[in-house]
């Protein structure tokens, strides 16, 4: 019998059914502005939490105890996990999964086993998928866990690290598109630095580009179609990294010729610790062309880190939704659980739990947002706002027709004095609610 057999397949039931293991709100199926909820939503569940986590903190050993972290052959409990995993997925229905190459496989003792370990797991992930039909929403390597990269990956003082953390990128980029995934993910968890005694800022942002220009050659010279990203986070585990947020990671692409190659792969919980809300970081990126993914999670609003539990607020992702929306929706990325159930809950049926009411959230924000998109009150708004920038003057000043000298004489022949017009801010968010809540 599998870990998950007690548990049923996850329907949709609808928001009159008390049933906890049951959709009340996502309706795969149910078209939404010319497409499913599926296929806006593009769901996938991440192999680190759910199935690699133990439930330990630093105060505490695992509360779990899933079999296939107990004691016994390495390779033997990966393949255990992988049989739990797709049989996780398939009864929650998500189309997507995401895994880092050491969640999949054990590390091993040095590279070859490494390579050994991971390739035969990467067998048993493409029969699993062909099985189930779940895809690969991306994939990505661990460069951040083992004691070597303590003082980063791409940035650390020693090249063998940095030689050592390629050759795990290498073979997780091959298995990422063998596995025919949709994206690749770079996270530099430790790049960045704990004191500025010790750290040579030029000389590691060099070494980062450098890493980054190389896997987008490896890229190419793979064929892979898919898209890569980067994943912003301000600090921790690092007092600070240098893909602080979007803006900055769009300076470092620019620095390094890269802006047009990768993406941003968003996380809320990422994009509060940076002092933003999630949806300035949506919009952020998109409007600087690099919007690609999002891990969809939050904080807790009383603690300073990354606590990655599920998303459950409708009025934040509604207005998160609605710029992806805007923007033409999705393409190669999606909505990924980059999310863990809490150390208390240790059932099995937990993981479910977390699941459901994320998935319930994003599809309430999904109908939301397509609210707000079918009658733009917002986008009217702001369309009247800017409205000048439209016409003769703006256009003009736009378009290269003035000199700061010229500028200044226009307006004193005109005699310009502009007046304050409301930014209406009170009423927007009226509007908000009515759409959320109404």
């Amino acid at each position: 019998m599998s870990y998950f057999s007690h548990i049923p397949n996850i329907a949709f039931e609808g928001p009159g059914s008390d049933n906890p293991l049951a959709f009340h709100h996502y309706d795969a199926k149910k078209q939404i502005l010319g497409k499913s909820m599926a296929e806006h939503l593009r769901l996938a569940v991440c192999y680190w939490h759910t199935f690699v986590w133990p439930g330990s903190d630093v105060f505490g050993a695992g509360t779990f105890e899933r079999p296939w972290q107990a004691a016994g052959d390495p390779m033997s409990k990966a393949r255990e996990k992988a049989d739990a995993a797709f049989d996780f997925f398939s009864r929650l229905g998500t189309p997507f999964y995401t895994f880092h190459d050491t969640d999949v496989a054990p590390e091993g003792a040095n590279l070859a086993e490494y390579r050994n370990n991971f390739a035969a797991m990467v067998d048993v992930l493409e029969k699993k998928q062909a099985e189930t039909g779940v895809k690969l929403l991306w994939g990505t390597a661990n460069v951040f866990s083992n004691p070597r990269y303590a003082a980063g990956a791409a940035t650390n003082p020693q090249p063998e690290v940095f030689a050592y953390a390629a050759t795990q990128v290498r073979h997780a980029m091959e298995a990422t598109h063998r596995l025919k995934g949709e994206n690749y993910v770079l996270w530099g968890g430790r790049e960045g630095y704990e004191t500025l005694l010790n750290t040579d800022l030029k000389r590691e942002r060099a070494q980062l580009g450098r890493f980054l220009q190389m896997v987008v050659e490896h890229k190419h010279k793979l064929g892979f179609k898919g898209t890569i990203l980067i994943e912003p986070k301000p600090q921790e585990p690092t007092k600070h990294q240098y893909d602080y947020d979007s803006a900055t990671v769009y300076g470092f692409l620019k620095d390094f010729g890269l802006e047009n190659e990768i993406k941003t792969n968003l996380e809320a919980n990422h994009a509060t610790l940076a002092g933003h809300s999630f949806q300035h970081e949506v919009a952020t990126s998109i409007a600087l062309g690099l919007f690609g993914s999002i891990d969809a999670n939050r904080g807790d609003p009383q603690n300073g880190w990354d606590t990655d539990q599920f998303p459950n607020s409708v009025e934040e992702l509604t207005l998160v939704t609605y710029e992806i929306l805007k923007a033409g929706g999705f393409t190669t990325g999606g909505y990924n659980f980059d999310t863990k159930v809490r150390r208390q809950s240790s059932a099995a049926e937990d993981l479910f739990h977390g699941h459901i009411g994320g998935i319930d959230a994003l599809a309430l924000s999904l109908e939301r947002a397509t609210k707000m998109i079918e009658r733009d009150a917002i986008a009217d708004f702001k369309a009247k706002r800017y409205a000048g920038w439209d016409a003769e003057l703006g256009a003009k000043i736009l378009n290269g027709g003035f000199t700061l000298a010229s500028l200044s004489d226009e307006a004193m022949t005109r005699d310009i004095q502009p007046k304050h017009v409301s930014g209406g801010q009170e009423l927007l968010e009226n509007i908000v609610n009515r759409y959320i809540y109404g």
